[in-house]
């Protein structure tokens, strides 16, 4: 079974309007717009997004995740906070919606997820790393829950911190799905174990936050470090790295020249 006749598809995570348009240069085919990535990505502005739709030309998914943690249990005000946003960001030009939500024995929450599928207006909604959270014994069935719910894609890492790491749990999941819903391998993706990740996966879409680091191309950091005392909060202390171009563009090449075969 060969992957051709599919160009394998790049979505990069992002949390900056710099990071937005490194993506596109490089050639990625999609972005999830977030804020803050140091927190695992959470909802990002309207005005982001608003500035990003004047002259940005691919599809923007938008996060929606009110808040840092990963219990992923919202209650009723946390839940009306994301319906709200959901509606001010679908109408401001968001493509999709990335969302998850579990109940406290860390099964997918149905109800929750329903309540934001019936207010995404028909645009495609992921199924986030949540996924990752609930009991890998029950993967298949939970896939077959998000499907009849309306999901388009699962993000997954295989249960693994990294991807590459789950790559042969992600692999099952792709082979018995794949004609159904789409999985997503993300976490921890970088040049280096790319094209092994994409040759055990059969994936034909992954997902990446190509930022610099060093092992990669480096380039300095794209904030300026301000010199005083006053910092504004832990992330601070770290440069910020951005998505870099030039790491899109060369993972772009992996999968073009994987999707060839």
């Amino acid at each position: 079974m060969s992957m051709s006749g599919h160009d394998i598809k790049l979505e990069v995570c992002v949390d900056s309007i710099a990071s937005a348009f490194a993506a596109e240069s490089g050639g990625a085919s999609r972005i999830e717009l977030c804020s803050a990535l140091g927190e695992g990505g959470l909802t990002p502005t309207v005005g982001t997004l608003k500035t990003l739709k004047d002259s940005f030309t691919l599809p923007i998914f938008c996060m929606l995740r009110p808040r840092r943690g990963t219990d992923f249990l919202y209650n009723e005000e946390e839940m009306q906070a994301i319906l709200t946003d959901m509606e001010l960001l679908r109408e401001h030009g968001a493509d999709g919606f990335v969302f998850g939500a579990l109940n406290p024995d860390r099964t997918i929450d149905a109800n929750k997820c329903r309540q934001v599928m019936l207010q995404s207006g028909g645009l495609p909604v992921t199924f986030h790393r949540a996924f990752d959270l609930t009991d890998q014994k029950r993967m298949h069935e939970h896939v077959e829950l998000l499907r009849e719910l309306g999901f388009k894609r699962i993000l997954s890492s295989g249960f693994r911190p990294s991807a590459a790491e789950g790559a042969d749990c992600l692999a099952q999941l792709i082979a018995k799905h794949h004609r159904d819903i789409i999985i997503m391998p993300g976490a921890g993706i970088k040049v280096a174990n790319l094209e092994e990740i994409l040759t055990v996966s059969r994936c034909l879409e992954f997902h990446a936050s190509a930022m610099d680091t060093a092992s990669e191309d480096y380039t300095a950091p794209t904030t300026t470090r301000m010199e005083c005392d006053v910092t504004m909060g832990k992330q601070d202390i770290d440069p910020y790295y951005g998505t870099n171009a030039n790491v899109v563009r060369k993972m772009v090449t992996i999968a073009n020249a994987m999707s060839c075969r």
